[in-house]
């Protein structure tokens, strides 16, 4: 019987993490265009701004679902914020490399690598944290649903979205919801 409330707890919890990373994920395409509007900052740093939503549910899902303390937590969030800047530099490197191939091949190439960088930079700083699990197996599905999930890129730019995304709300809610089951004791 425990075990039943236990499990239905889990899945709400997991339920609220999709929601959240869903929210996160609507507000962060909104961000550069208020962040554009600051002077003297350089673009990378304005990048990390950007991913702010992210970090702060990055923050309570390791606060939540691990024993790290609030410095963790914190460092879990700024880790995020760098993997975020990382994701969007790689790629934008891979759509410069993929140069001569279709859009939509060069699209995919780039969303495979940019959610690649972002989820394996992640789940190694994560990982590194004092109660993170040290499993490498553990953090693989976190790191292939973060992969997949940056196909989407291509699917925004079919689309031709900029102030939306399909990318950013699915990405971010799939893997807050695996970071959450890795932590998971």
């Amino acid at each position: 019987m425990t075990q039943a409330i236990a499990s239905a707890d889990t899945s709400r919890n997991l339920l609220i993490v999709a929601g959240a990373g869903l929210l996160s994920g609507i507000l962060t395409p909104l961000l550069p265009g208020l962040l554009d509007r600051i002077a003297g900052v350089p673009a990378d740093a304005r990048l990390a701004l950007v991913a702010i939503p992210f970090a702060v549910l990055v923050f309570f899902v390791v606060r939540r679902f691990s024993d790290n303390p609030v410095w963790a937590a914190l460092l879990a969030a700024v880790m995020t914020m760098i993997a975020f800047v990382c994701a969007v530099n790689a790629a934008v490197f891979i759509d410069g490399q993929s140069n001569g191939a279709e859009k939509v091949m060069r699209n995919i190439l780039a969303g495979l690598a940019g959610g690649f960088t972002g989820s394996a930079l992640m789940a190694l700083g994560v990982a590194l944290l004092p109660a993170g699990p040290r499993s490498a197996v553990k953090w693989l599905r976190m790191v292939l649903t973060g992969t997949l999930a940056g196909t989407l890129l291509a699917l925004d730019n079919a689309l031709g979205l900029d102030q939306t995304s399909f990318l950013y709300p699915v990405w971010q809610a799939a893997v807050a919801v695996r970071l959450a089951t890795v932590l998971r004791p």
